[in-house]
């Protein structure tokens, strides 16, 4: 890392260098907190400069105190090994942090005798959260489901026919073909800790917000009954031709997906992806991975390769695991195979490893085009 450019961590509008100066490993626990970015013991002279407006901290009769709401998965990084995150938070910022009981969804509570000091321990803890937030696994995801019957009956042919002609491909089987009932276009990925989190982004989705910046710089606000404007309040009619491959070798393919396009070759899917994206990574709901959502519908993936030799079930396999397949047989015979077209009318807050009564992703929240 650059000690003269240090990472810049965004928490609530509020921008905070992170500067670690080491890391700190422990054999006892997966993942421990690196406590050197928290910074020195707050002075007293020094009180005033460091409160921070945007924190809301009531004053009591017993002197300050503020609650901010961290899911309870994330508990353990505040309280650290033995205790002893906790405690040096407390020791340097001269305040008091109450945090519920493991897996009790609640408020964490800094009091202090001063303003700056619970400001102080309160910045440190959203650091704090932030970091680790980052390091969990997506639980839910934006998507544009593909589960229409006449998109299904299409893949399962394809499946077929790709079978039949290319079973003698390297790790070609059929294990490694998506579920019909979960085609789906991924729009992006949001790790939602609590039932808050998902609340609010089902409120996000229906209301969908979208600030883009014009080629002149100026901001408009746009919702996704905008969306309805790119639409004209109709479905879009979808066509699903083709297949293309994500890595650089079609000798050593782990994932196929099949090409999605608006019917009247217009960008209006891509348009609605790129401001639902905008608009999540602005609530601090998503990371940003990509300037443009790469819309694609996997048919094709390693990742659920089951294990011949497995009977107790489907036992997948982790990335460094992972079986690649030779595509360059499937690429040549199926590059404008049709899967069919179909209207899609709906944007999903689908729940990762779930299954609906119509074996799609369970749907946390949604919102219709028309």
């Amino acid at each position: 890392m650059d000690v003269l450019r240090p990472a810049l961590i965004n928490i609530n509008g509020r921008l905070y260098r992170r500067n670690i100066i080491k890391e700190e490993h422990y054999e006892e626990e997966e993942e421990e907190e690196d406590l050197s970015y928290m910074g020195p013991p707050v002075s007293e002279d020094l009180a005033e400069d460091e409160a921070c407006d945007t924190i809301s901290i009531e004053q009591t009769d017993k002197g300050y105190r503020c609650a901010i709401d961290v899911p309870s998965v994330l508990y353990k990084y505040i309280i650290g090994k033995k205790g002893e995150t906790r405690r040096r938070l407390e020791f340097d910022t001269k305040t008091s942090i109450n945090i519920p009981k493991p897996g009790v969804e609640g408020q964490i509570v800094v009091t202090g005798s001063h303003k700056a000091a619970v400001s102080s321990a309160v910045t440190r803890i959203e650091v704090l959260v932030e970091g680790f937030r980052k390091k969990q696994p997506f639980t839910h995801f934006l998507s544009f489901p593909l589960n229409d019957s006449k998109i299904q009956e299409g893949f399962l042919s394809f499946k077929d026919e790709v079978l039949q002609q290319c079973s003698e491909d390297h790790g070609v089987e059929g294990s490694i073909f998506q579920n019909p009932a979960k085609l789906h276009l991924t729009i992006g990925t949001l790790a939602l800790l609590n039932d808050t989190e998902v609340k609010k982004a089902c409120q996000h989705l229906q209301e969908c917000q979208i600030f883009i910046s014009l080629k002149t710089s100026a901001a408009i606000c746009f919702s996704l009954s905008a969306s309805r404007e790119i639409t004209g309040g109709n479905p879009l009619t979808l066509d699903v031709t083709g297949v293309e491959y994500m890595n650089d070798d079609p000798a050593m393919v782990d994932v196929l997906y099949a090409k999605v396009n608006v019917k009247d070759k217009s960008d209006k899917l891509q348009v609605i992806a790129d401001r639902l994206v905008e608009h999540f990574v602005s609530a601090g709901l998503m990371v940003r991975e990509w300037d443009r959502v790469k819309l694609h519908a996997t048919v094709m993936n390693t990742l659920f390769r089951k294990d011949a030799t497995d009977t107790d079930g489907p036992g997948r396999q982790t990335k460094s695991e992972r079986e690649a397949f030779d595509a360059r047989n499937i690429l040549k015979k199926f590059a404008v195979y049709r899967f069919g077209e179909f209207k899609l009318n709906s944007v999903r807050l689908s729940q990762r490893y779930s299954t609906d009564c119509s074996g799609y992703y369970t749907s946390a929240g949604s919102t219709n085009f028309s």
